[in-house]
């Protein structure tokens, strides 16, 4: 299975968009999170030769503006009426933007399958400057194990492994990479947070967005030759 990044803070080449927010493709048909701009994303996906009609379905990870800012311009761009995959307890104005744009509203409560090996958590429970805030991530099931995609990971990054961990008690964790939200954190605590994945026995990891510099490099001195330097223009295989 291919992950392409297609928006993120930084990129491989000056001829793609970067900044704050993030976007993933998934096997070229499943889209999570749609960055911060609409048009600089579809201008990064026609740079990577992306087609945009080939996407089956969007996810949502959570309704922050630097991961629904592209929402609108890809719905109008699809030629196909799509399924956008949100949290129940997202707000009713996202709902709104998504029927109005041609979209179709699918919201998750609860573990759910999206496409063959694709899934989402469904909602957890997180908050953020102490307003609620709802999260969902996304799973990849594939002969290497179990790859986790977090937006900014609100309700905790241990906490969506655990979650994710208890539904696939046999497989191993692959990957996890995204938003980890860990830019204000003390290095203590973000060391803390190394550890369990250490012992959670977590075999890759590519901490971006949100994460900050300081846990991307902490991330990068642990893990070595298995850290992925998240960048928009990078295709990962797991």
């Amino acid at each position: 299975m291919e992950i392409k990044v297609i928006f993120d803070k930084e990129a491989i080449s000056k001829n793609l968009h970067t900044g704050w927010g993030l976007s993933i493709l998934i096997d070229k048909k499943i889209l999570f999170d749609t960055g911060e701009k609409g048009n600089w994303l579809i201008e990064n996906m026609k740079s990577m030769n992306i087609n945009i009609d080939e996407i089956e379905g969007i996810v949502i990870s959570h309704d922050h503006w630097d991961h629904t800012g592209g929402l609108k311009t890809i719905l109008k761009e699809k030629k196909n009426k799509t399924p956008v995959y949100i949290c129940k307890d997202f707000s009713d104005d996202l709902k709104e933007i998504i029927k109005d744009c041609g979209g179709e509203v699918v919201e998750v409560k609860e573990w759910d399958k999206i496409s063959k090996n694709i899934y989402t958590t469904g909602e957890i429970k997180g908050t953020y400057k102490g307003i609620p805030m709802p999260e969902q991530a996304v799973i990849l099931k594939t002969e290497n194990g179990i790859t986790i995609l977090t937006g900014c990971a609100h309700p905790g990054i241990i906490e969506i492994i655990n979650i994710v961990k208890n539904k696939f008690r046999e497989e191993k964790i692959f990957l996890v990479i995204g938003g980890f939200h860990l830019l204000e954190k003390e290095k203590r605590f973000i060391d803390f947070i190394v550890k369990e994945f250490k012992k959670m026995n977590v075999e890759k990891v590519g901490p971006c967005h949100c994460s900050g510099p300081e846990a991307e490099k902490i991330f990068k001195d642990e893990y070595k030759d298995k850290f992925v330097s998240m960048k928009a223009g990078i295709s990962i295989i797991v």
